[in-house]
């Protein structure tokens, strides 16, 4: 069946956003909601507009992003779309978290949560603990969110998400740095690179890396988060990656205190 001008321009939105693209991106889901407010079909409308949200959204267009997905509520609640209402009310959330708005977040997300229970889906249903669990950490409730992820944990299993299940004992590993569980973080971050390393997913493996160099810089082991940070830096070159120029220049000065505590020793050594 041939596309319609919509989804064909939605879909020309959908590649550019994939690459970084989002000015043209935001371009080609605009002149799909023209077509979509001329045709009026529900559906089309709703495709469009998530889109719309979820650029606007990176983009840091919060309040356009935020209008885009209460349209999109209120055409899913017309047509009793509990599956899609239970996606929408999850990116309200996300925008609210990611502004520190933890307990709107946190009451998108629960309000999401009970829509799910309308309907059987662990996988989505997995990905809104490790939400609550981020929420709970960020605002200290460190046992609540200890439950929300090793739950979103189980039902990654049971769905075999597995780079969902790295995601989420990495989480677990800042979490338990916050909270000052220096082996619990380390324990937790191992778990996950070795998850990364088996899906052979370097920027997973990255990341792992990253929370690793935290977990040393914390206890004081200067030697292993330079080496850990090494190969942060190294996965930043090869995928370019926004970070890079941070973490080299944290990599250069840690390299740099090392160095200077070696000739410091040698020159106490020689008197």
């Amino acid at each position: 069946m041939r596309q319609s001008h919509s989804a064909q321009l939605n879909q020309r939105g959908n590649v550019h956003f994939s690459r970084g693209f989002y000015t043209e991106a935001y371009q080609c889901y605009a002149k799909a909601l023209e077509a979509d407010r001329q045709s009026g079909d529900p559906r089309a409308l709703v495709a469009t507009l998530g889109n719309l949200g979820n650029i606007c959204a990176v983009s840091g267009k919060r309040r356009q992003a935020q209008e885009y997905y209460q349209e999109v509520l209120e055409l899913q609640k017309t047509v009793g779309d509990n599956r899609g209402i239970s996606a929408t009310l999850a990116n309200l959330g996300n925008l609210h978290v990611d502004a520190g708005e933890w307990e709107r977040g946190r009451a998108y997300y629960l309000e999401a949560l009970d829509r799910l229970e309308l309907f059987e889906d662990d996988a989505a249903k997995a990905v809104l603990l490790s939400d609550l669990g981020l929420v709970a950490k960020e605002t200290r409730h460190f046992e609540q969110a200890m439950n929300y992820y090793s739950e979103s944990i189980a039902l990654m299993r049971r769905v075999a998400n597995h780079a969902g299940e790295a995601d989420v004992f990495k989480m677990m590993a800042r979490m338990y740095l916050v909270w000052e569980r220096y082996d619990d973080a380390i324990a937790c971050a191992q778990t996950s690179l070795a998850i990364a390393e088996r899906l052979r997913d370097e920027l997973r493996m990255g990341g792992a890396w990253y929370v690793m160099a935290d977990c040393h810089k914390a206890v004081g082991c200067e030697e292993r988060e330079a080496q850990f940070l090494h190969r942060v830096v190294c996965v930043d070159q090869k995928y370019e990656l926004p970070k890079l120029e941070e973490n080299t220049r944290r990599l250069d000065a840690l390299r740099a205190r090392l160095q200077n505590g070696v000739s410091a020793g040698t020159r106490e050594g020689a008197s």
